[in-house]
Order: structure tokens, then C-alpha cells, then sequence
């Protein structure tokens, strides 16, 4: 039995995510806490929508929440707190969310080892008692909160290869060629909001090259620090990056239109190493793709592209040709 009250779980709940940079920017909030369990909610923002002709919010704005939701109940758990971080994360979409209403995440710390937490949850829009999508996440336990100090003297813009005695074979011709990329933006702006908020590049070679050689980046912000203490980049945000890099892997080797993308199904992420505050790059291979339904392999890293920060993977939902 907790020797805590739930006015202690609130303090301590709203102070975590005052501490969160991220969390703190995009409006969220305790709804109702207690041991084990914290339900967060988010605020409704223009740019959280992912795509703007169906009046859709991006799914990485539940995946964001949701990891800090997680997070969240897994340190209402905990007596004494420690230094804890996402091992893993698994959404599963079950209905669009929509444009304009609340964002709230209600998980449950159900299991808690001496090493690692494993939590699930749901995510519903205020007003609504109809799951948008379903989160399972482990967490370990007593991982290192101690400034780093891995970081480079400054972010040199297309990621380095590592020393040519140690490089391995390129994957492929683009990354054999990084110094060559040329960028634009992922989308014409307003066609995602999300991804206009993120300022997500695409990169590829100035003449043509097949249709899956293509990088994405995700530009630095100090906004999206999710641990001032190390400093890192904020987990949810990392898999909203590599849920977008997805999405658009699949526009661009597809020749889809822009304005019709296809809808995530399912997202599962894996986190290797913290994120550093530096730039960030995706690039995504289609491990399979139906008439309805494709699977996007994601790896992504910051400073070296043989060392990935996380491993992802995201089944999607194409468009029908009427759509």
C-alpha cells in the first residue's frame, strides 16, 4: 500500500512534467493520479494535426503522449524514485483522432521489477470514451542521470561516416554519398501541421536515384529536450519523428499525392541509446507492401550512422485510389 496521498502523487506528477521541456510547451497536465497510474491529458494546437485535408491529428502526438503518460505512472510506482527511460513502445491506432478536441493518456504501471517497469495504457480525446489508440511500454530502471558528455563540438550538418579503417560496407549509395545530399522540406507547408512543426527535411542526391534512397532529418529545437538533466532529445518525440519518416518513405517511393498519405496501424519502437541534442536522421526500408497494407523498417541516428539511436517499425494503411 502507497504511504503517499494523491495530493503528494499530483505535486510530484505536474512537477515531472514541468520538468520536461517538451511536456511543459505542449500543454500537458495530471487529469487524476495514484500509485501506479496517472491519466495526462494534452492540449488541443493547430499544429498537432498531421493531415490537414482529413482533419486529422499526426499519430506521433499520441505516441508522445503516451511515452509520457508511461512515464508518469511508472514514477508513481516507485518508492524510492530513481533515474528511469523507455526500453520500449508499442502503439496500436483504433480510430483516427481527430482535429480540435484534447488529448488524454490513462496508463497503468502493472508490473514493476527490480530492473525494468512494464506499463499500458489507452488514449482517448476528451468528450469521448472511445479508445484512439492502445500503448504497451517497459521502462529501465536506474539508468545513468548524469550530464553527458559524448556530445560533439558542434552539429556539422549531414551525419559523418566513421573513420575509413573502421567504416563498414555503405547500405546503400546514398549513405556512400552523405556529403552530397541536397534538402527540401518534407511537405508543402500546411499539408501537415505536425511535420511543419518539426521542420522535417528530406535529403536525397541531386540526380535521380531509386525510389527508397532518401534520408529525413529532424532539425535540433531546444523545445524538444525531453531530459534537461543529460541533456536528451524527448523519446516520444524521436518516434514521432520515425513515424513520420515512415509515412513519407512510403508518399515519395510510391508516388502517392502528397495531400493523401497513408494512416499508421500500428508503431513499434525500440530506443538503443538517449538522443542526443543534436540533428537527427531516418532513413526507412519497405519490408513489405500489399494492395492495403505496408511495413516500413525505420533506422535512426544522429552522429553515426552505423551506431542507430533507435530501431522502429510502423505498419501503414495506403489509400485507396478513390482516397
Amino acid at each position: 500500500m502507497s504511504i503517499f496521498d494523491n495530493a503528494h502523487y499530483t505535486a510530484w506528477g505536474n512537477a515531472f512534467l514541468q520538468g520536461i521541456p517538451y511536456a511543459r510547451d505542449a500543454g500537458m497536465r495530471v487529469v487524476s493520479i495514484g500509485e501506479g497510474r496517472a491519466r495526462v491529458s494534452m492540449d488541443a494546437r493547430a499544429e498537432w494535426v498531421g493531415d490537414a485535408a482529413r482533419g486529422q491529428l499526426h499519430p506521433g502526438c499520441a505516441t508522445v503522449l503516451a511515452d509520457t503518460a508511461c512515464g508518469v505512472a511508472v514514477g508513481t510506482a516507485l518508492n524510492p524514485i530513481v533515474p528511469f527511460a523507455t526500453l520500449d513502445l508499442r502503439m496500436d491506432y483504433l480510430r483516427p483522432a481527430q482535429t480540435g478536441a484534447v488529448l488524454e493518456c490513462e496508463a497503468h504501471c502493472h508490473r514493476l521489477s527490480r530492473s525494468v517497469a512494464f506499463v499500458r495504457g489507452e488514449v482517448f480525446q476528451q468528450g469521448s470514451e472511445e479508445a484512439v489508440a492502445a500503448v504497451n511500454a517497459t521502462f529501465m530502471l536506474g539508468t545513468a542521470n548524469a550530464r553527458r558528455t559524448d556530445l560533439p563540438a558542434k552539429d556539422a550538418g549531414a551525419p559523418p561516416l566513421p573513420p575509413a579503417a573502421t567504416q563498414p560496407a555503405p547500405a546503400s549509395p546514398l549513405l556512400a554519398r552523405l556529403g552530397e545530399l541536397s534538402a527540401t522540406p518534407a511537405l508543402p507547408a500546411g499539408l501537415s501541421p505536425y511535420v511543419d512543426f518539426l521542420a522535417v527535411e528530406r535529403h536525397t542526391l541531386p540526380e535521380p536515384t531509386a525510389s527508397d534512397e532518401m534520408l529525413f532529418k529532424l532539425p535540433f529545437n531546444p523545445g524538444l529536450i525531453g531530459n534537461p538533466v543529460l541533456p536528451a532529445l524527448h523519446g516520444g518525440v524521436i518516434a514521432g519523428f520515425a513515424e513520420t519518416a515512415a509515412v513519407l518513405h512510403l508518399v515519395y517511393s510510391n508516388g502517392l499525392q502528397r495531400d493523401t498519405t497513408p494512416r499508421g496501424v500500428d508503431f513499434a519502437i525500440d530506443y538503443l541509446r538517449s538522443a542526443k541534442p543534436i540533428d537527427t536522421w531516418a532513413r526507412c526500408t519497405t519490408v513489405r507492401q500489399g494492395s492495403r497494407v505496408a511495413l516500413v523498417q525505420v533506422h535512426v541516428w544522429q552522429d553515426d550512422p552505423t551506431r542507430p539511436i533507435v530501431s522502429a517499425r510502423s505498419h501503414c494503411l495506403l489509400p485507396r485510389a478513390s482516397e
